[in-house]
């Protein structure tokens, strides 16, 4: 009995999970199976993996080979598993010894001319490999670079199946494509790209007042919704915020380097401390916003901004479906997606930032005479962000027009710089006080310790606004979060009452 056995990673969701992948030769009439739940493009490789092997001068056993995949009762997915079956099936032949796969996970998806082909999802399958102590991986020679972000370990990438037999001390024959993703060399074209910095502050003309309100948004991780006339500068202001956030902490570089690894979007990033920022458009479908697909459903939007911005220009013209689904990641910070295969869990701390125009013509501002709509669709546009939805949004401001272009002399606004560097103080003032609580920010503060720690004439004031109708419960809470996060850019171990009266004031501008 020949049976030849390598190890591969599998993912559910981030999460993943080690996958034994063992080949039994067997007599028989020529037959290629895998067993152990995989799916069709895992079923496929059959002849992608038959093919390979041949195009490295491997004669295929013209007997029963029969591939597991344990355990058996976890679905196995996608194609990076074609290297790994290659591999046991060789082990089990002869072609390579047994003991030189020991311990060893290899990963890749085989092309029919045997070229290995890169993979998505790398750097969460060798985050779990480093965790469970396997340190030798060896990985298409394309995803090298990904590799060699995570220290510690072994890693080996290969550009052909003949290259892994030589590898291990078999013999080969097999050459080596002259073009094509599979077997080209890695050159500067191909390493990976840290995506532009988000433009600075200091390029927006005027709008001072909505400068302050992102700084303060930063500061406390609350969400913001702008609305004004068309070319106020709301999408130009809300690009900018990245540059004025708090720096991505090593884990949640990793993390947000993970996602992006699921979603082959890493390389254009690389592992950078800017938080990222979605910007989906507003014809974007419910699945493209939570996450969908067949199977075990894909990451959306929502995921992609984890730690960073998601960003909803004209909010109003997304469907109140999509608008909908945001309210329980917003609580919660993951999204929970059930299909009949399974089910996964992606994480979705982000900020909601929206903009919007006043009317759906746009100019329903000030006295409103440009304004060419009927009351009944200005009140059907902004009907679908629901109260609970709005409710949710910590700061409402108005973005008025933009009155005159600046002359050369005037001196440019704050840049983003010196707008950050105020951010992180106030960021590291909100940590330091929250430690024991394992919270980040003011926006992460529960209810029973703002009423517990604020002074008692401030929260008098968030009382009178409760009493008139200008917060609901959950709004008074957020103003409170605001006027916390007004006193750390302040410098204030607690909030005075002014703060008490502009977090009220920035939670009820819209209303």
């Amino acid at each position: 009995m020949a049976i030849g056995s390598t190890l591969s990673v599998g993912l559910i969701g981030l999460k993943a999970f080690i996958v034994q992948v063992q080949a039994f030769i067997s007599p028989g009439l020529p037959y290629f199976s895998i067993i152990g739940l995989p799916d069709t493009s895992l079923s496929e490789a059959r002849e992608r993996v038959k093919s390979a092997c041949q195009a490295s001068g491997f004669s295929w056993p013209q007997t029963r080979v029969t591939v597991n995949m344990s355990p058996a009762a976890v679905p196995k997915r996608g194609s990076s598993h074609d290297l790994a079956i290659a591999a046991s099936v060789l082990c089990a032949s002869g072609a390579i010894g047994a003991s030189c796969l020991e311990d060893t996970i290899v990963l890749g998806e085989v092309n029919l001319d045997g070229s290995v082909l890169p993979i998505h999802g790398l750097l969460p399958i060798m985050l779990h490999a480093r965790e469970r102590g396997s340190n030798k991986i060896i990985v298409p020679y394309r995803n090298l670079d990904e590799a060699q972000m995570i220290e510690g370990m072994d890693v080996i990438g290969i550009r052909h199946v003949g290259e892994l037999i030589e590898l291990m001390g078999g013999n080969a024959v097999y050459r080596l494509p002259d073009s094509g993703i599979g077997g080209e060399d890695v050159s500067d074209d191909h390493a990976l790209v840290i995506a532009d910095r988000p433009g600075d502050m200091s390029e927006v003309l005027g709008q001072e007042h909505a400068k302050w309100a992102l700084q303060v948004a930063a500061a406390g991780g609350h969400n913001l919704i702008m609305t004004g006339p068309p070319g106020a500068g709301k999408t130009m202001l809300a690009s900018r915020i990245p540059g004025i956030m708090s720096p991505l902490d090593e884990q949640a570089q990793l993390e947000v380097a993970s996602i992006r690894s699921l979603c082959g979007t890493l390389p254009h990033y690389g592992i950078t401390d800017v938080p990222p920022f979605e910007a989906p458009h507003h014809t974007a479908s419910t699945a493209s916003l939570v996450g969908g697909g067949s199977g075990i459903a894909a990451p959306g939007a929502i995921t992609r901004a984890h730690r960073g911005i998601l960003f909803l220009d004209e909010a109003p013209e997304f469907s109140s479906r999509a608008l909908q689904t945001l309210r329980e990641p917003l609580e919660s910070g993951y999204v929970s997606l059930t299909r009949s295969k399974g089910s996964t869990y992606y994480p979705a701390d982000f900020q909601l930032i929206m903009a919007a125009n006043p009317c759906p013509c746009g100019y329903y501002y000030g006295t409103g005479e440009r304004c060419t709509c009927k009351e009944k669709e200005r009140m059907r546009y902004f009907s679908r962000l629901s109260g609970p939805i709005l409710d949710r949004v910590d700061i409402q401001i108005t973005v008025p027009p933009v009155s005159r272009i600046a002359q050369q002399h005037e001196s440019a606004g704050e840049p983003s710089q010196t707008i950050r560097a105020r951010v992180v103080q106030a960021r590291h003032a909100a940590a330091e006080r929250f430690k024991p609580f394992g919270w980040s920010c003011n926006a992460q503060a529960s209810g029973k310790w703002l009423h517990a720690n604020t002074s008692l004439r401030a929260v008098e004031l968030v009382n009178r606004a409760l009493a008139n109708h200008q917060l609901t419960l959950r709004g008074a809470d957020r103003a409170m979060r605001l006027a916390w996060t007004l006193a750390d850019l302040a410098g204030r171990t607690s909030p005075t009452e002014q703060d008490v009266h502009q977090g009220i004031g920035l939670r009820t501008r819209m209303s």
